[in-house]
């Protein structure tokens, strides 16, 4: 089992950054993919950006291609997104998740931090 912690979020003006870390629990980080994902007020949680256990493969969503970066750390236990360019419509409670399989563009993960606010102001 893994606990997940996210931070760095906050209020940033529009065409600024942010980057966002998620935290594991464990020792056996390196064994979970994780994936990124956003929910807006009123909307469904979408998914933002994914990686593969060892880092070797990434994913985005086409909105946010070429503006967000996932990467990890696994000797730190932690997976970064780094957010530039921001836009208003980027704004949303960020969530990271992590399981045990194969990295997935969708919400089939199982385990799931508390997230993080991210508000872009135009």
């Amino acid at each position: 089992q893994v606990q997940l912690v996210e931070s760095g979020g906050g209020l940033v003006q529009a065409g600024g950054s942010l980057r966002l870390s998620c935290a594991a629990s464990g020792r056996t980080f390196s064994s979970y993919a994780v994936g990124w994902f956003r929910q807006a007020p009123g909307k469904e949680r979408e998914f933002v950006a994914a990686i593969s256990r060892r880092g070797g493969s990434t994913y985005y969503a086409d909105s946010v291609k070429g503006r967000f970066t996932i990467s990890r750390d696994n000797a730190k236990n932690t997976v970064y997104l780094q957010m530039n360019s921001l836009k208003p419509e980027d704004t949303a409670v960020y969530y990271c998740a992590a399981d045990r399989g194969v990295v997935k563009t969708y919400d089939e993960y199982d385990y799931w931090g508390q997230g993080t606010q991210v508000t872009v102001s135009s």
